[in-house]
């Protein structure tokens, strides 16, 4: 059965999904745009989603051109119609055709499309066996060139570091910030554990708020785990006792080894594995069912 596409209002199949070359997502980068997961119907923490993906429009002056109730049923109805019962769904607004220049307000009318598929998680031995990472030379950009709350189409800078993280041979890169505190890793969300409670960096450091990163805090709070958001240098992460991190598409997946330096026992961790338990009982409950 093909893949079909919600693109500006219609439903289209996958090879018939087209931008012009003249969008501004395409030319510049310039949108916005949510990763989402579905876990038996039910697509997680849909409205968390949707407040990130307004908040980042309206930081950048762009207007999404569709209600948030609407928006909802487009995102479940391109569910339904490509039967998706565990998947991942890409959300994203363009500025619009517009022309060759840079003025945003050249672009007449946002686009909109969804897409509803299949995700690509790490290998189960990766959640088995905790994954090793690098601490990427590519320094995350600063906040105040562009917050890193906003959900851009632009993720060169990740990019880069994703290149360092696939060339030293691993499958994700740590990225600090100007002054070398930790910031996150190129998709996900960075966690340690050490003495029994949680620290990660806070999101005005730069980081992405994640919607898999706040879910976990809350988690593991109510289990009666500390969770602290401060600032973390390296030296901190090398002495912890685990590391782990989070993302809608790897949702908990522990770290046992940053720049050759083993992470506590060099195994996962009892936190990191009393959080992917949790998790797991929320995944299929906590969100929008359709």
């Amino acid at each position: 059965m093909p893949e079909i596409v919600y693109l500006n209002g219609e439903f289209v199949p996958r090879e018939e999904a087209r931008l012009s070359v003249f969008d501004h997502g395409v030319l510049y980068g310039d949108g916005v745009f949510e990763g989402i997961r579905v876990y038996k119907r039910n697509i997680f923490r849909l409205k968390q989603h949707i407040d990130r993906l307004y908040g980042s429009a309206r930081y950048i002056l762009l207007p999404v051109p569709i209600s948030r109730e609407d928006l909802i049923e487009a995102i479940c109805e391109t569910c339904r119609r490509n039967h998706v019962e565990d998947g991942y769904i890409r959300l994203v607004v363009t500025r619009g055709e517009g022309d060759l220049g840079l003025d945003p307000f050249a672009c007449r009318k946002p686009g909109l499309f969804i897409i509803a598929s299949s995700v690509q998680l790490y290998p189960s031995e990766f959640y088995e066996r905790g994954l090793p990472i690098v601490t990427a030379s590519t320094r995350r950009f600063n906040s105040a060139a562009l917050s890193g709350r906003v959900k851009s189409l632009n993720y060169l800078n990740n990019i880069l570091a994703k290149i360092e993280a696939i060339h030293a041979g691993v499958p994700e890169a740590l990225m600090l910030d100007q002054n070398g505190f930790v910031v996150e890793c190129t998709g996900d969300n960075f966690f340690l554990v050490r003495d029994g409670e949680i620290f990660t960096p806070p999101i005005y450091q730069g980081a992405l708020r994640g919607v898999t990163r706040d879910a976990v805090i809350e988690l593991a709070r109510q289990d009666g785990i500390p969770v602290h958001e401060e600032r973390l240098t390296l030296y901190e992460v090398y002495e912890a006792d685990e590391c782990f991190l989070t993302g809608t598409a790897a949702e908990v997946v522990p770290v046992v080894n940053v720049d050759r330096r083993e992470i506590g026992t060099g195994k996962p961790g009892p936190v990191t594995h009393r959080l992917l338990e949790l998790f797991a009982t929320i995944t299929a409950t906590d969100g929008v069912r359709y």
